[in-house]
């Protein structure tokens, strides 16, 4: 039986699996969402050998790792998957280390997360994306990014252990995302970008969260996030 909890008065399903079968296509397609008529964002699920990705995505950058450089190929054979345009061969890295397009053809955001590559792009505006898996392991770093509003927030649910690491790990990734949106590091998570309301529950299970970034004049930003099994997936534009 899915078990279910209300936050602020919304629906609260964060115990149930997201229902995601009219989103799953073909080969590892795990999940895919047009967000409007210029930006869209996918999920692969990593099942192929490097030598099926090689085929399509040109690796200019050294990574030695056998597993990163899989999931840093995945990451980039979903663009084009996006996007059909999409100039992978372009594709330049920032003295931040942010990928970007000269020109700016594309905003996009790249996120991995075990067997798991994340992209989202657009022509219009820009954009940054963050998938992180579910585990506890995030609440023992939470004091490295959460807010003393937030802690306070996250209070509320210290007896619904579930509810609780699932909410914990869904800020962590918005701010991951938010993080990647701003694209030039030296970035405070407890400071500089903090939650700034209630987190509100669309009819198809998407949560909406307010968001301000601090880093200097304060920037209003409204992240979307997403709870799978056994990923948590989050992302802003703007």
């Amino acid at each position: 039986m899915c078990c279910a909890y209300f936050i602020f008065g919304e629906r609260c399903p964060l115990l149930r699996v997201c229902n995601v079968t009219s989103k799953i296509l073909t080969l590892a397609l795990f999940y895919q969402h047009n967000i409007n008529h210029s930006t869209r964002l996918a999920i692969w699920r990593i099942e192929e050998p490097e030598d099926f990705f090689l085929a399509k995505v040109p690796l200019k950058q050294d990574v030695s790792h056998p597993y990163k450089r899989l999931q840093h190929l995945a990451g980039r054979y979903l663009l084009p998957e996006l996007f059909e345009d999409f100039p992978l061969e372009e594709v330049r890295i920032a003295d931040t280390r942010k990928p970007f397009l000269p020109g700016e053809k594309y905003h996009f955001s790249i996120s991995h997360c075990g067997n798991y590559a994340a992209a989202i792009a657009s022509s219009t505006q820009r954009v940054g994306i963050d998938i992180e898996f579910i585990s506890p392991r995030i609440e023992r770093i939470s004091s490295k990014f959460l807010s003393g509003e937030e802690k306070e927030f996250l209070s509320a649910w210290a007896l619904f252990d579930q509810v609780n690491l699932h909410l914990t790990t869904v800020i962590w990734s918005a701010k991951e995302a938010v993080f990647k949106w701003y694209g030039n590091g030296q970035v405070d998570f407890r400071n500089h970008m903090q939650l700034a309301g209630p987190l509100q529950y669309t009819a198809n299970e998407w949560m909406n969260l307010p968001f301000s970034f601090r880093k200097s004049d304060p920037v209003p930003l409204n992240l979307q996030a997403k709870i799978f099994d056994p990923l948590v997936l989050a992302y802003v534009v703007t």
